[in-house]
């Protein structure tokens, strides 16, 4: 798939059809994007389940604090990516020994790794690089 553009229908699907996100690099400082994405994605009724092994088993915006992926005891149906381009490899190589893999990765702004993309994407996820989830709801869903 091309990365370079998204069609809006593409985007609009992973947003209506995911429910849980696991939210890699949340951050509890209320100055840090993760921390008001986070705020936003709650807000409209998702469920997201923060990921920092800094502080694992403490809470964000009233949300439990994983330290990876495979700590978090359900399934989630996406998984978004504050991490910097150079880790988005590895974070697939992660997802992918999940025992349930979600629908989909989403990396943020400034996020990007086609080489990442095209070994998720060969595993069956859609993934959406260089956005934001916060940017793309109110476009296309509100």
């Amino acid at each position: 798939m091309n990365h370079d553009r998204y069609e809006s229908d593409y985007i609009a699907d992973i947003l209506k059809t995911t429910r849980t996100i696991a939210l890699l690099g949340a951050s509890p400082n209320s100055d840090r994007p993760s921390n008001g994405v986070m705020r936003f994605l709650l807000s409209k009724g998702y469920e997201v389940i923060p990921v920092n092994p800094g502080q694992a088993g403490k809470e964000i915006l009233g949300q439990k604090v994983y330290a990876k992926l495979a700590d978090i005891p359900q399934p989630v149906d996406m998984v978004d990516v504050f991490r910097a381009a150079e880790y988005l490899d590895g974070i697939v190589d992660e997802v992918l020994a999940l025992p349930q893999k979600p629908k989909a990765i989403w990396g943020q702004l400034s996020v990007r790794d086609d080489k990442a993309a095209a070994k998720a994407e060969a595993a069956g996820m859609k993934v959406v690089m260089n956005r934001c989830p916060a940017i793309e709801y109110p476009r296309l869903l509100a």
